[in-house]
């Protein structure tokens, strides 16, 4: 269980730290957690009156201990949820609190609306799966359904909520968080919400039925696909496909990139492929502009990768360097992970860390950090590890004290980060289970985990486009690219320039004991 626990979220139990308080009050916070430091923008060329300038694609959820200029654009569950016109909800998840979950629904009709709720405890007996039916049964609205798992390292990973509304619409929202309190308030997330999807009627414009990637009749069909592999042993997403297949999708632009436990060839005709293999075919879509571009996987969980780098370089990061038109870049790596210290400073102190994982420990964990610490860089960037000798800006994105749980693969065409080529926003963390095993000898990648992503990339929003990093805010301030007519952003969830780590600098690890108190005053004990 080594392999599961080290890649995937901790278990419904959370490490008791040795004074557990609760709610944090904002008022103990030191002044340097909640102040705003913000450097003056770079100049740049004025923007053009033709201009076209996109919110990003993905929004940071709230956080609850931050000041509201920290949170422009930010969402909370109930922006999602409290919407009285939501019929039907189906919600998928690792971890679930139901009564957290009802309470986000608008008050006059969360006991009306057909709540549906998919978790991967297989096993009668897990306290998790018993918990969670205690809660439901105090409403008669909420459905249980369990994932099919045929994998023993594998877990029900995906994070994702589909709407069925009133008016006969449809919404899908990919996210990173559990559905728990935890997650939701002062723990770095994402999401993604697809327009508004209306009803295919007869006065409908037909949906474009071609299979290009990025587009709605594709997202739509991957989704159907992803929605069918839980119907394998059981029946659970019947109902709910029939109702999204009477659904146009022609307004997504994205592609879905997602995990589906079990063995799939590579060399196959499957419509949809899953794993770093459908990352694959995503990326061998999708049009990039440098030959040396840095590619930054940021991360809440490394699972363990083996003693060499075989599989991070040859399996994931040589997908990773895909493109339709470079497929054989230069790319540089960088890992953003938080130290140990980055959790003393975050909001919740130790107790952030608790879904935070590594395992550096053993002999072989060694030799894997060995491999990985000249990767990794700090998720806050500042404190300790700052080199004072650095005169670069900082771009905040104002998460630094918000630990992460997000997971974002994002490939900048220059070292600079002015620009993007791609940027995914999954469930996936850095693992074997999560995006699969290399090629075996007869040609199948095995996967263990359900996961779930969303790929935006400019050329899906105009030809003449450009993506860029966004911090703060998710609209784009000025025009980045001089020749561009569309600029999208790209909100950014870490500060930018990034900061390596330094020589004795090691990653936070859940498993290890630390007596240096937070700044709350507390240690963690294991």
């Amino acid at each position: 269980m080594e392999d599961q626990n080290a890649s995937e979220e901790p278990t419904h139990k959370r490490r008791k730290l040795n004074n557990d308080k609760g709610h944090i009050e904002s008022r103990y916070f030191p002044r340097t957690v909640t102040s705003s430091i913000s450097p003056p923008r770079i100049c740049r060329a004025p923007a053009s009156s033709k201009l076209k300038k996109i919110p990003s694609p993905f929004q940071l959820t709230w956080i609850r201990d931050l000041p509201e200029h920290s949170n422009v654009d930010a969402i909370s569950l109930k922006d999602i949820l409290g919407d009285p016109l939501i019929a039907e909800c189906w919600e998928f998840n690792y971890l679930h609190d139901l009564d957290f979950l009802m309470e986000a629904f608008d008050q006059d009709v969360k006991n009306l609306v057909k709540v549906h709720v998919i978790h991967g405890f297989w096993k009668s007996e897990d306290q998790s799966r018993q918990n969670l039916k205690l809660q439901a049964e105090k409403y008669s609205n909420i459905t249980l359904h369990t994932a099919y798992m045929p994998e023993m390292f594998g877990t029900h990973h995906s994070k994702m909520l589909i709407l069925l509304r009133h008016d006969d619409t449809a919404q899908v929202i990919i996210h990173t968080a559990n559905m728990i309190p935890f997650d939701w308030a002062n723990m770095s997330q994402a999401a993604w919400k697809s327009p508004l999807l209306p009803k295919i009627t007869n006065n409908s414009t037909p949906e474009d039925p071609s299979s290009q990637i990025g587009g709605g009749f594709k997202f739509k069909t991957d989704l159907l696909n992803y929605l069918k592999a839980y119907d394998t042993k059981r029946t659970i997403c019947k109902t709910l496909i029939e109702k999204l297949t009477k659904h146009d999708f022609s307004a997504v632009r994205a592609a879905l990139v997602a995990s589906v436990p079990g063995k799939q060839g590579i060399e196959t005709d499957s419509e949809t492929l899953w794993g770093w293999a459908g990352l694959k075919s995503v990326l061998n879509s999708i049009p990039v502009r440098a030959n040396e571009p840095e590619i930054v996987v940021q991360i809440s969980s490394i699972a363990t990768l083996g003693p060499t780098d075989k599989w991070l370089d040859k399996t994931l990061f040589q997908t990773l360097r895909k493109s339709k038109n470079k497929p054989n870049p230069k790319a540089k790596f960088r890992i953003v992970f938080p130290t140990a210290d980055e959790i003393r400073r975050s909001l919740n102190g130790y107790s952030s860390g608790s879904a935070i994982h590594v395992k550096i420990q053993s002999a072989a964990q060694a030799k894997q950090l060995q491999y990985l610490k000249p990767l990794l860089c700090h998720w806050a960037g500042d404190g300790d590890q700052k080199d004072s000798a650095s005169q670069a800006p900082v771009w905040d994105a104002g998460r630094k004290r918000a630990a992460p749980h997000i997971k974002t693969y994002t490939r900048f065409t220059d070292r600079d980060k002015t620009s993007i080529d791609w940027m995914l926003v999954t469930s996936a963390n850095l693992s074997k289970q999560a995006w699969g095993e290399a090629t075996n000898t007869a040609g199948d990648i095995r996967i263990c985990s359900y996961e779930i992503g969303v790929m935006v990339w400019p050329e899906l929003f105009g030809e003449n486009a450009t993506m860029v990093p966004t911090f703060k805010i998710d609209t784009p301030e000025a025009a980045f690219m001089s020749d561009s007519d569309i600029v999208i952003g790209a909100r950014m969830p870490y500060n930018l320039p990034l900061v390596p780590y330094r020589k004795d600098d090691v990653p936070w690890c859940a498993a290890a004991s630390y007596t240096e108190p937070d700044w709350m005053g507390e240690t963690w004990n294991v």
